[in-house]
């Protein structure tokens, strides 16, 4: 039986050198990590994009937008990046289909689960766009509660430059604790920041395992669909 895996990606790792924006070289070099991926056999694969690189709700709600209103323009603009890896994907000659919780059915099929479970049992990559559908949910919610329901043990956080969970921000202390190993309870006991906590709470809930690596060296999106010894593994155990 193949295993399955969901790939969180952020959107700041589509974006070019000034992070902001889709920049379609990177798109295609970050796809060709995708592939190495897919390419080692034996997995069923599924992609769920942020969308830091266009819109940021908190700047928003600074301005006073409505946090319903700012959470909905960042669902779209999620599909706006998971268009974009479908092509870069399909460039390369893999099958994709991008599934979507808001619907917009000229550009994307609706998220339905069992036509979900139908497309990975087909070898399919889906990439699941629009968040969950739903405002005050991260993207980090959408790939657990994605995960669980298509019973994938392991969710793969591609983290743009960050090499795995610290006890501190490495950016701004250098005496900051790698950890290679966590368990969820520890990840919420600490408050650790990996993911939003509805969305470490639903992997602890359903025995997700959860991968925090660097994406941006070469090879390590692939690499982690196999090695765990670059970063950091949470699990229940």
């Amino acid at each position: 039986m193949k295993k399955r895996i969901i790939l969180k990606l952020s959107g700041e790792a589509l974006a070019g050198e000034n992070g902001v924006g889709i920049n379609q070289a990177k798109v295609l070099e970050i796809a060709k990590e995708i592939k190495g991926l897919y390419d080692l056999g034996g997995i069923q694969l599924g992609i769920v994009c942020g969308a830091g690189n266009i819109w940021r709700g908190r700047d928003a709600l600074q301005y006073g937008m409505d946090h319903s209103s700012a959470d909905y323009v960042g669902m779209l603009a999620t599909i706006l990046n998971a268009l974009a890896l479908q092509n870069a994907l399909e460039t390369l000659g893999l099958d994709t289909r991008v599934m979507t919780s808001l619907s917009i059915p000229s550009v994307a099929e609706p998220y339905i689960h069992r036509k979900a479970l139908t497309n990975l049992e087909k070898d399919r990559i889906i990439i699941f766009g629009g968040g969950t559908g739903n405002p005050f949910f991260t993207t980090d919610t959408t790939a657990a509660l994605r995960s669980a329901e298509l019973k994938s043990s392991l969710i793969l956080m591609a983290k743009n430059g960050v090499d795995g969970v610290y006890d501190k921000d490495p950016r701004k202390h250098k005496d900051a604790k790698k950890f290679t190993k966590l368990t969820h309870k520890e990840v919420m006991d600490k408050n650790l920041q990996v993911m939003d906590m509805t969305a470490a709470a639903l992997c602890a809930e359903n025995n997700i395992d959860i991968f925090v690596f660097d994406m941006n060296k070469p090879g390590n999106i692939s690499r982690a669909g196999k090695d765990f010894s670059f970063g950091t593994l949470i699990s229940n155990n």
